[in-house]
């Protein structure tokens, strides 16, 4: 049995065969330029978000410093509330309980809207771009 040879893969070489050959590398050849210069234009646009991104001088342990604090500003916050409640009313310790579960989801509510996941219609979907129609 003659092993395949060639992009056509069906071991066809003889003359009569050679201009489905060459239709199938011409094919080929195109179908590879257009990759490339599909990839060129993403590769592109990737460069130009991540030079616009970096350009505002936020770096990773800057964003991770500010998600952190307005976490932990949303607990201190809910205790704050909660101890002030309780010694006012003399209801120890429910409302410390209380604002202190309150505080904790102000806390995660303010770190979800900080990193881009919590509009104020809902939450986003990761999938979906912002620029895209939504489907009906």
């Amino acid at each position: 049995m003659a092993k395949p040879s060639g992009p056509g893969g069906n071991g066809n070489t003889r003359p009569e065969n050679r201009a489905e050959n060459d239709h199938r590398d011409d094919e080929l050849e195109r179908r590879r330029q257009q990759l490339e210069a599909t990839l060129a234009t993403r590769r592109q646009t990737a460069r130009e978000g991540e030079k616009s991104a970096g350009s505002n001088g936020v770096t990773g342990y800057g964003q991770a410093l500010k998600l952190s604090s307005e976490f932990i500003a949303g607990i201190a916050v809910g205790v704050g509330l909660g101890w002030i409640i309780d010694r006012m009313a003399g209801t120890s310790p429910w409302g410390l309980i209380v604002f202190l579960l309150l505080g904790f989801g102000a806390g995660v509510l303010n770190v979800l809207r900080s990193a881009g996941m919590v509009t104020d219609a809902g939450i986003r979907s990761p999938d979906k771009r912002p620029d895209e129609p939504e489907k009906k």
